[in-house]
């Protein structure tokens, strides 16, 4: 079998009314995503999606009229691009897709098979004010969801705690709460500093007394040493590791004991064949591995695969914040929007492969 070809479908759909995530200076109006679609001789279409993937047209060539059943290979080619350019990893989701094809089985059976589906947390992305974030939680839990992880702002951090404190209050133990500072990472442009340790250590003691689950992105993904000591002087868990661009930084962040939570994403940050390994050693060492999943459905089920395949949880993220950010939004490529079950699980589709159903007509409606 060899790939004959690689196409990407730049899709764009608008946001009425724009949605104002947590991270993001201005409010959203516009939702893209790109579907990559690997196409072989044998008529197997693979689907992948989560990056951009801009300028990927210069690095076709090293992929085509290469078999897509070796992924080791082309992993370790994606490793060299990224190096020098962008995070091109749903062609990997793409490869894998195929390869689940061709064994007939789900991609999570052929990375382990350990569960066929995980309970989802509810990861909301809007400022709102700690009353309505606390109705909200209300209605999450309504819906199933046992969990919900609200983020707070590095320049809001008493809107943010409060925001904790009243959801608290109106959900008393009945739902994990998990809160994420959104340090690791920024967006570009950002250069405001980032809290230093010793802020960090003052909102950790007051969200562990709220009996926070796990505090996200407390400081910069380079800390290491910063993470370890957050950890050790409040007794909170440290989640992280979501977007880093290598496998030796996860692995430098485990060997540096920084997280109790590992959190690559496998459309964005490593892989879904790297994270596996990281995910398995991090399990070995007593610790959680629940991915991050902010991109869209496609990219929700490569994540689901890879958890689902090695035993990751105690949850996985569910992007999830009505009435601004629904799966019907989020999905708006697929026939089928990934979605939570009544009990607060998301399940593994039983198809072969990812099992996302792409919407043609969809596709053809918001090209780019």
């Amino acid at each position: 079998m060899r790939i004959t070809a690689i196409k990407l479908d730049r899709l764009v759909r608008s946001l009425d009314p724009p949605f104002p995530a947590a991270w993001d200076p201005v409010p959203r109006t516009t939702f893209a995503a790109t579907l990559v679609r690997v196409e072989t001789d044998e008529g197997l279409v693979g689907v992948g999606s989560g990056d951009t993937m801009d300028g990927f047209e210069a690095y076709v060539d090293l992929f085509v009229g290469r078999d897509p059943l070796a992924v080791a290979r082309h992993v370790r080619t994606l490793e060299t691009i990224t190096f020098h350019g962008g995070r091109y990893w749903p062609l990997e989701a793409a490869l894998w897709d195929i390869l689940g094809q061709v064994t007939g089985q789900p991609v999570s059976v052929l990375f382990g098979g350990s569960a066929s589906s995980l309970p989802a947390y509810a990861s909301t992305g809007e400022f709102v004010s700690p009353a309505e974030r606390a109705e909200r939680a209300i209605a999450v839990r309504e819906m199933g969801f046992r969990a919900l992880k609200i983020r707070i702002a590095a320049d809001r951090l008493a809107e943010g705690i409060e925001a904790v404190a009243a959801t608290r209050r109106a959900v008393g133990d009945s739902m994990a709460i998990l809160v994420d500072l959104n340090q690791g990472w920024r967006m570009p442009g950002d250069i405001a500093p980032a809290l230093d340790v010793a802020a960090v250590r003052s909102v950790a003691e007051r969200l562990r007394e709220l009996d926070v689950l796990w505090l996200e992105e407390p400081l910069p993904s380079a800390d290491v040493a910063g993470h370890r000591s957050l950890r050790m002087q409040t007794g909170i868990r440290v989640a992280g590791g979501e977007m880093v661009r290598t496998f030796a930084e996860l692995v430098a962040a485990l060997d540096g004991d920084a997280y109790d939570v590992l959190q690559p994403d496998v459309v964005l940050a490593v892989g879904m064949l790297r994270a596996r390994t990281i995910a398995e050693l991090a399990l070995a060492r007593n610790h959680w591995f629940t991915p991050h999943t902010w991109t869209n459905g496609i990219g929700v089920l490569a994540n689901l695969h890879v958890a689902a395949g090695v035993g990751g949880g105690p949850f996985i993220e569910y992007p999830f914040d009505p009435p601004g950010w629904t799966p019907d939004r989020r999905d708006f490529m697929l026939a089928e929007p990934v979605c939570v079950d009544a009990d607060g699980m998301l399940r593994v589709p039983d198809r072969p492969g990812l099992g996302a159903i792409v919407d043609e007509q969809a596709v053809r409606r918001y090209a780019a």
